[in-house]
């Protein structure tokens, strides 16, 4: 007699019981977190607690590379419910017939809203009013108490031009009235420039002439303090820089340095280097807005991307076309 054997998939973060529950008709789940706290999982614990496992369901973290592969030889797909993924060697996992998938596309609108909030807040100074106010120091009203920088009429510039950076563009430029530059590394198509009302310039020409610095460039070597303290240098002092991309696309040593001498304005961070550790200097300048890499963070989008994930890591292991695979040459997937 023939015994059926559920391939084990591991879940390495806090996940909807939902999610966990679909999963469980199918495969053998291995959820650690539940929906609790997550695991600060160190490359010895995953290795170890990856042994066996057909599949991870991941997110911004851990780290999945060559080392991890050699020790988990059964893992044949590595699902993402982040649209991130430079937390996963995908030459290292396309070689050892590993699929890759991320989850695009669904918290396009959720993460343009918040990058687009918090570049309000930036502008109008609203955490460091609200501060003020907490503290107890709001005595009498002032001309000038916090008074912040316009955002409609100013110009937006915008640091990468994806799915987001069109969605930011729009709100800018059909709500809010911005003319809106940006720099990519290819242009848009000139129809989709028509529609967004975007100008395509140059790196320096997009740090002196915005107003309002919005960056949402994927993370790569090549991306790595894209916007360093030369950068900084060129922007007006008036000028907000906010990002919403990845920690390590701005140098935050930098940033810190040149918030504290007024070189720019204002910064809202919703990433940052080495997060969750903060750099401490950001932590001691008045005019930075910081949230907890949060921009997906609506109740809907977060279960629509692990949904998501989901969907492509059952149908990786059952030999179909994942929704969003990265790498799908490897496919048809070895045997389990």
């Amino acid at each position: 007699m023939t015994m059926s054997h559920k391939p084990r998939v591991l879940v390495t973060i806090p996940m909807f019981a939902e999610v966990l529950t679909a999963l469980a008709e199918r495969f053998e789940v291995d959820a650690p977190c539940g929906t609790a706290t997550p695991i600060d999982w160190t490359a010895d614990s995953l290795a170890a607690r990856a042994q066996g496992a057909a599949g991870l369901l991941v997110a911004g973290s851990p780290r999945i590379d060559a080392a991890l592969l050699a020790a988990a030889p059964s893992l044949r797909a590595v699902c993402s419910m982040a649209v991130g993924h430079n937390n996963i060697d995908l030459p290292a996992c396309t070689a050892a017939g590993v699929l890759v998938s991320n989850a695009p596309d669904v918290l396009t609108e959720t993460t343009a809203d918040f990058g687009f909030a918090l570049m309000m807040a930036t502008a109008r100074r609203i955490a460091e009013s609200e501060h003020f106010l907490r503290a107890g120091r709001w005595t009498h009203w002032a001309y000038d108490m916090f008074a912040g920088a316009d955002v409609h009429g100013a110009t937006l510039g915008v640091l990468g031009m994806g799915r987001i950076g069109q969605a930011i563009a729009r709100r800018g430029a059909l709500g809010f009235g911005m003319p809106v530059i940006y720099h990519n590394r290819s242009r848009l198509d000139g129809a989709i420039e028509q529609q967004l009302g975007a100008r395509w310039v140059d790196k320096a020409t997009l740090l002196r002439e915005a107003d309002h610095l919005v960056i949402v460039v994927p993370y790569s070597p090549a991306s790595h303090h894209l916007v360093a303290a030369a950068d900084l240098a060129l922007m007006k002092p008036s000028a907000t820089l906010t990002n919403i991309a990845r920690g390590g696309v701005v140098d935050d040593a930098a940033l810190a340095q040149a918030l504290r001498a007024r070189t720019i304005a204002a910064a809202g961070l919703d990433v940052f280097e080495g997060e969750p550790s903060v750099h401490p200097d950001l932590l001691t300048v008045p005019n930075v807005v910081m949230t907890p890499h949060i921009a997906s963070a609506s109740l809907r989008t977060r279960r629509a991307m692990a949904d998501l994930a989901a969907a492509n890591l059952a149908a990786a292991l059952s030999g179909q076309q994942p929704p969003t695979a990265l790498n799908p040459q490897v496919l048809p997937l070895r045997p389990a």
